[in-house]
């Protein structure tokens, strides 16, 4: 006589997932799916930060009347690795005897000009023209006297820099040219205080 086999009995084709595994997984998901989020932002936030553009503080009113202390500004880093320093233009740079600071000031002469002060007024010499130019700069500085007696000639790279409150400012006058390495960039737009909330366009000179 024939034994009848029991049939086997069959497996789930899954384990039962307990509460806790599943809330373990959700964890796990969540910190994977953030440390994407943060890499793929740092990827985008650094190079912005360190190559394109950054903020910088204003501290002092070695600048004004057109910017003042605690003004918080945007640097534009990217324009000077395309193209050329413009007169008129707000730079940050390095100051020359410690560049461990920054230094806010506008570019009024560039490399291979003749720059002189004298009565209060600014002469430009260049190729352009050998007798000399009036800087006129009722743009943006109504009324300016400009202290001292400069007669100076910039090496190729290096800019004359002043601040706009002539009377009150350490610039080149002081100082003397700044290098072209020394730049940072252009300032670019004000953003703080709002009231204030600007984007800067270099000047055009008559």
């Amino acid at each position: 006589m024939s034994l009848l086999q029991q049939p086997e009995e069959k497996k789930p084709d899954f384990e039962p997932v307990t509460a806790k595994e599943e809330l373990i997984g959700q964890i796990k998901e969540f910190v994977w799916e953030t440390v994407k989020v943060v890499v793929f932002s740092l990827a985008i936030i650094i190079p912005i930060r360190y190559f394109l553009i950054q903020p910088f503080y204003v501290k002092g009113a070695s600048m004004e009347p057109n910017f003042f202390d605690h003004e918080y500004l945007v640097i534009d880093e990217i324009s000077y690795r395309l193209g050329e320093v413009k007169r008129g233009d707000v730079v940050v740079f390095k100051y020359p005897n410690d560049p461990r600071q920054y230094f806010i000031k506008r570019v009024i002469g560039l490399p291979g000009e003749t720059i002189q002060i004298k009565d209060g007024k600014i002469f430009i010499i260049n190729k352009d023209r050998p007798e000399g130019l009036l800087l006129n700069e009722s743009g943006y500085l109504p009324n300016t006297h400009t202290q001292g007696q400069v007669d100076v000639e910039l090496a190729p790279g290096e800019y004359y820099v002043l601040g706009d409150n002539r009377a009150s400012s350490l610039d080149s006058r002081v100082f003397g040219p700044i290098s072209d390495p020394a730049i940072i960039g252009r300032a670019w737009v004000r953003g703080w205080p709002f009231s204030r909330l600007q984007v800067f366009n270099t000047p055009s000179y008559q």
